[in-house]
């Protein structure tokens, strides 16, 4: 643990929370307890009302999305203000990626613009992977904690950093500890970039110096099974929403989700900060938080994008065991990092992600309950032939899926103008998908969402290891 971390973490360096922010923690959950009750005093449409409250937020979504990727492809970049090329190293997080890790070291080092330096920082890997960097690169094997190489491949250095299985965060830091270079790109070993996107995140950092942390755009794909291109089909146009809602937000200066897959980072604002927390599930998201949290407390000028000519493809999940763990993980990760950066909530000193983004964020973590509750409620209300329910409230619901099919197959269009692609999915299969999810993928989010919820009060962290719970944390 750094000074620089202890003195950036809401975690570690803990604060008051201030009063606004638990008026809209309580007032979230406190509408939620009122529109259920209206469910046993209300007839007709009203009877619904936390469905109605669900649906609505996610119509206002959907407007606040659309009117911000309206014009979305269609600006010209911003004028260089760098004239240096700033040095970049891939660091490479890889524990047991034996099958993977060969694609994606190809797809780096085929680059139009190439790394100058890509890091593997072996977390404790008992597979091949040792026999496959020795045999295919030329490594010899090095004691734990030290690097092998470098291996000069064209204009970039491949190196190897073996290390005692300590978790993604630590091999990220153990990783940036032993680079110079100007940027660092983390991308997962399962993470195939495309030929463009290293360039592409380079250019970025040379002509905004404010510029601290990318996300490029990212594609899942699963296994050809039938279970493998089911997950795959869900997870694709979930990805095109989750993407262009980042675009969104960003337009706002309210972006912070970086997805750690394929993130793009300023390295003296990541050390600046502390590095990676491995007292997260999702070291990413809390990176980020930190960062915005940082730069509010130092009046800095960092500034966050997620770049449309910078794509790549990842594993995904193929089978529901394992969606259902990653979603348990990203959202347990979620509640952890909000809950220790509730003092920015509704804080204007953060500007409009405290005063907006993190407000809309604190309805995220009881949304799953609103769904789950309208869901609830539906069975209840057809297995006890409330018809003068049912019908308005399917009513509505046929107008929202109906809504939800326009602005999805509008939305896909102009993602496609975004990432420079005509052809990236499928107008009639992204419309089926929003007809399919409701019963379908929508329940597994939000089966994910509770799991989350379990891990968090349970005080889990990165590493498995067991923090604080909820119950002895004061507000």
């Amino acid at each position: 643990m750094t000074p620089a971390l202890t003195r950036a973490s809401a975690r570690l360096a803990r604060l008051g929370t201030p009063a606004v922010s638990v008026l809209i923690h309580v007032l979230v959950f406190a509408l939620w307890v009122t529109l259920f009750l209206l469910a046993f005093g209300r007839g007709g449409v009203l009877a619904w009302s936390v469905g109605l409250a669900y649906l609505g937020y996610d119509a206002a979504l959907q407007v606040f999305t659309g009117w911000q990727i309206r014009r979305i492809g269609r600006s010209a970049p911003p004028a260089d203000a760098g004239t240096d090329r700033l040095t970049l190293a891939v660091i490479i997080a890889a524990r047991n990626e034996a099958a993977a890790l060969p694609d994606t070291l190809a797809a780096l080092l085929d680059q139009t613009d190439p790394p100058d330096e890509i890091l593997i920082a072996d977390d404790g890997s008992t597979d091949a992977t040792t026999e496959i960097l020795c045999e295919n690169y030329g490594f010899e094997v090095s004691p734990i904690g030290h690097t092998s190489g470098p291996v000069r491949l064209g204009s970039t250095a491949l190196r190897w950093l073996r290390l005692a299985h300590g978790g993604k965060s630590a091999a990220l830091n153990a990783g940036l500890l032993r680079t110079d270079a100007d940027v660092i790109l983390t991308v997962d070993a399962d993470t195939v970039p495309d030929r463009g996107a290293i360039g592409a995140v380079r250019q970025a950092f040379s002509r905004e110096p404010q510029l601290v942390a990318v996300t490029g755009v990212i594609t899942p794909r699963c296994p050809p099974t039938v279970l493998g291109r089911a997950m795959q089909y869900f997870q694709t146009y979930e990805y095109i929403r989750n993407f262009l809602g980042r675009y969104a937000w960003m337009g706002v200066d309210c972006l912070q989700l970086i997805s750690g897959a394929f993130a793009g980072f300023r390295r003296e604002a990541v050390t600046d900060v502390g590095g990676f927390d491995d007292a997260c599930l999702v070291e990413d998201y809390e990176l980020v938080a930190r960062m915005r949290r940082f730069a509010g407390d130092q009046q800095l000028d960092w500034r966050f994008r997620v770049l449309g000519d910078a794509q790549a493809r990842t594993e995904a999940p193929a089978s529901v065991r394992a969606f259902l763990r990653q979603r348990r993980r990203w959202f347990g990760g979620f509640l952890q990092t909000h809950w220790w950066y509730r003092g920015m909530v509704g804080n204007p000193r953060f500007g409009r992600l405290g005063t907006v983004m993190l407000p809309v964020k604190a309805i995220d973590t009881v949304a799953p309950l609103y769904g789950l509750t309208a869901f609830g409620l539906l069975v209840y209300f057809l297995a006890t032939r409330h018809v003068a329910v049912l019908a308005p409230v399917l009513a509505v619901i046929v107008g929202k899926i109906a809504i939800d099919m326009a602005f999805g197959v509008w939305a896909l269009r102009h993602y496609r103008r975004w990432v420079g692609d005509p052809g990236r999915a499928s107008l009639p299969a992204a419309a089926a998908a929003l007809v399919l999810e409701p019963l379908t993928f929508t329940l597994l989010l939000h089966a994910g969402a509770v799991l989350g919820w379990l891990a968090f009060l349970g005080g889990q962290t990165q590493r498995g290891k067991n923090g604080l719970p909820l119950r002895h944390v004061r507000w």
